[in-house]
C-alpha cells in the first residue's frame, strides 16, 4: 500500500467511523473496488484508533469529568447519581466487544477478506438504522440510562466487529431503540468505543512490534492514523449536531445502496 492510499483510507476512516455507515466496510470494500492491496486488520485497528483519538480529544472535558465521578462513586456512601454512574455503564458497555473480539480475534480477521459477506453486513446496517428510527421511542436523556441500556448497547457493539456492521450504527441503533434521545445514544456511541478501540490499538501495536512489521509499515500506519484522527473529529461535531433534529434514514439508504452496488460489481466481476 502506498502513502497516498494510506492517507486516503484514513481520511476514509475518520469520514465513516463516526457516520453510521461502517467504516470497516469501506477499509474492505474500497480497496476491493480499486483493487489495491488489502490494507489488513493491523491498519484498521490503527486508524481506528486515529478515530479515538479523535474522541478523547473532542471530549476531553467529559472524559476528566467521568474518571472524577468515578472516583467519588468509590467513596460515595449514598446511592450514586447519574454523572457518578456513567463510567460505569461506560465499562459495562465497553466489556462485551472486548471479550468476544479477544475470544475470536481470528475469525473476525478473516471476515476482513470477505467483501461479499461485507456488502450483505452493510444491508444488515441499513435494516437495523431504519426500524430503530422507526420503532425507537426517544423520550430518555443519557441521565436516564441504567445497566441493562449499557448491557444491550454494548452487544451490539460486539456485533459491529464484523465488517459491514457500523458499530455507531449499531450501538445508536440499540440506544432508540431503548427509548434514547438520538443525541444521547450517540454520544454514549462515541463514549463507549473510546476503551475499546484503544485496546484494540494497543494489542495490534504490540503484535506489530514482536513480528518487526512496525519498522517497515510505521510510515503507512502513521499517515492513516493523522487523516482518521483530524476528519473523525470533524464528523463528530456534525453528526452531534445533524441528530438533534434530523433522522437516520439517509444514512440507511446509503448503506442499502452501497450494499448493492458492491453485490452487483462482485457478481459482475464472477
Amino acid at each position: 500500500m502506498s502513502l497516498l492510499q494510506a492517507l486516503i483510507l484514513g481520511v476514509l476512516q475518520g469520514a465513516t467511523e463516526f457516520l453510521p455507515v461502517s467504516s470497516s466496510a469501506h477499509l474492505v470494500l474500497v480497496p476491493w473496488l480499486m483493487r489495491w492491496q488489502p490494507p489488513g486488520l493491523a491498519f484498521d485497528t490503527i486508524v481506528h484508533w486515529g478515530t479515538a483519538m479523535a474522541v478523547v480529544v473532542y471530549f476531553w472535558r467529559e472524559w476528566a469529568g467521568l474518571i472524577r465521578a468515578a472516583g467519588r462513586s468509590l467513596t460515595a456512601r449514598a446511592n450514586p447519581d447519574s454523572v457518578s454512574r456513567l463510567p460505569w455503564l461506560i465499562l459495562i458497555g465497553t466489556l462485551p466487544a472486548a471479550i468476544i473480539g479477544y475470544l475470536w480475534d481470528d475469525f473476525f480477521e478473516e471476515m476482513f477478506a470477505r467483501p461479499v459477506a461485507t456488502a450483505g453486513f452493510l444491508l444488515l446496517t441499513a435494516l437495523l438504522l431504519s426500524i430503530s428510527e422507526y420503532l425507537g421511542k426517544q423520550t430518555r436523556a443519557l441521565e436516564l440510562m441504567n445497566a441493562r441500556d449499557a448491557l444491550l448497547i454494548g452487544l451490539a457493539q460486539a456485533l459491529a466487529i464484523f465488517p459491514g456492521i457500523s458499530r455507531s450504527g449499531a450501538t445508536i441503533a440499540a440506544g432508540l431503540a431503548r427509548g434514547l434521545e438520538r443525541e444521547s445514544a450517540a454520544r454514549f456511541s462515541f463514549l463507549i468505543a473510546t476503551p475499546i478501540i484503544i485496546g484494540a490499538g494497543v494489542f495490534k501495536l504490540w503484535e506489530l512490534t514482536q513480528s518487526g512489521g512496525l519498522a517497515t509499515r510505521w510510515p503507512m500506519l502513521a499517515v492513516g492514523f493523522a487523516g482518521a484522527a483530524t476528519v473523525g473529529w470533524v464528523c463528530i461535531h456534525f453528526l452531534l449536531r445533524y441528530l438533534r433534529q434530523r433522522r437516520l434514514y439517509p444514512f440507511a439508504i446509503y448503506c442499502a445502496a452501497a450494499g448493492l452496488c458492491s453485490l452487483l460489481v462482485a457478481l459482475l466481476r464472477g
